[in-house]
């Protein structure tokens, strides 16, 4: 073998020694063969082998597994982000002609892609009034085929029924899917509550460190699975190993990060409640909308709630922004800083409540000292009711 080719061709080197507590990062665009008969046989392996770089390697497939124990599922997929696994779960289910019943507090890029991507194929949709449980009936057309739930609802926090809905969808042959980013199945577990397709950002608790952007789904049926996967290759997505091997480093705490936002999140919610005159909106507060059905279904709370800010407040809004020391402004959340981010829904809602109106400041809470946020808060919320 000549200089040239020893520079592409990488020695084997003995592992029967080694161990780690690494997942190993395996990066790949061509996968090869051991034979032709191997390569001409292809695309007969299954979903779970290896034929091409963009449908996975070992390092994706161990996350894939992990999230599938913590969802007790049968299989997982990962996408590039979390709008894109919504997409690739509507996508796998509806076809021109087809109807998708959509959360009204869904995350609002949802509604957008049904508006913008789904509408102009043929596919229509409507949304239903967050907390309908039962209700959802009398909103199920003869050409329904998905029920997109998310809860607690996107900014502010109500908690649907899921096992209400997932029971009427079932007798009718519905689909259902759920975007339970807010709770991870550390706290709710969708499949266990009759859910089709459990969706979750990675971008957020199990990143947790604000620096990648994944999504996944689980399903209980192989055939989703398929339906996924062929929706997935048809519109070329592939998620990047390195940012895979991110996720599985960040989901080794999440359990502990989890277990102290929500501890913190709950501690703080309950004392900006009694000391402003404001609606705090936290699903483990009694006074949250839905608080008994999160009490019967969740295990816990994550660390995001929100705060609905009254209307003369605004006037001091940026200066009280921009007076924080340890909150930063952003709209995410699940990292290891606490975050701060002023909502407006009023464009996004059919249903009437006075609080669409209104500012609502979502918060989500990190992992810096419990007193350090509480004295940030205090100085911020002594601006806004300043006179």
């Amino acid at each position: 073998m000549r200089d040239a080719t020893r520079t592409v061709h990488h020695p084997v080197v003995p592992e029967n020694e080694y161990a780690s507590l690494c997942v190993p990062t395996h990066r790949a665009s061509t996968i090869v063969f051991s034979n032709a008969s191997a390569y001409a046989t292809r695309s007969q392996r299954d979903l779970d082998s290896y034929s091409y770089g963009m449908h996975g390697t070992p390092t994706q497939r161990v996350l894939e597994a992990q999230l599938t124990a913590l969802e007790g599922g049968l299989r997982t997929v990962i996408v590039p982000s979390g709008q894109a696994a919504i997409a690739v779960v509507f996508l796998s289910v509806l076809k021109p002609g087809d109807h998708v019943l959509l959360a009204e507090t869904a995350y609002p890029p949802v509604s957008g892609f049904c508006r913008n991507f789904l509408e102009p194929l043929g596919i229509s949709w409507s949304s239903y009034a967050p907390g309908i449980g039962a209700g959802i009936e009398t909103q199920i057309r003869p050409e329904t085929r998905l029920i997109w739930m998310e809860s607690p609802g996107s900014t502010t926090m109500e908690i649907e029924d899921v096992p209400a809905i997932t029971r009427i969808a079932r007798s009718r042959g519905i689909r259902t899917g759920i975007d339970n980013t807010w709770a991870t199945p550390l706290l709710f577990k969708p499949l266990s509550h009759g859910v089709d397709f459990s969706m979750q950002a990675l971008t957020k608790y199990p990143g947790g460190h604000s620096d990648i952007l994944m999504g996944s789904v689980t399903v209980n049926d192989l055939k989703l699975r398929k339906d996924l996967r062929d929706t997935m290759r048809m519109l070329g997505f592939h998620t990047a190993p390195d940012a895979i091997a991110l996720v599985l480093r960040g989901i080794e705490t999440m359990a502990v990060r989890i277990a102290h936002s929500g501890r913190v999140a709950t501690e703080l919610a309950s004392g900006i409640a009694a000391r402003y005159p404001v609606e705090v909106l936290a699903p483990s507060l009694p006074s949250s909308p839905g608080h008994d059905i999160w009490k019967r279904d969740f295990a816990g709370a994550s660390g995001l709630f929100s705060v609905v800010l009254p209307p003369h407040w605004q006037e001091r809004l940026d200066q009280a922004l921009d007076a924080l020391s340890v909150f930063a402004i952003g709209a995410s959340w699940g990292g290891t800083r606490s975050l701060m981010a002023p909502m407006s829904i009023a464009g996004q809602r059919a249903t009437f409540h006075p609080r669409n109106d209104l500012t609502i400041l979502r918060i989500s809470i990190g992992l810096e000292d419990p007193d350090d946020l509480r004295e940030d808060l205090d100085r911020f919320f002594t601006i806004l009711a300043s006179t």
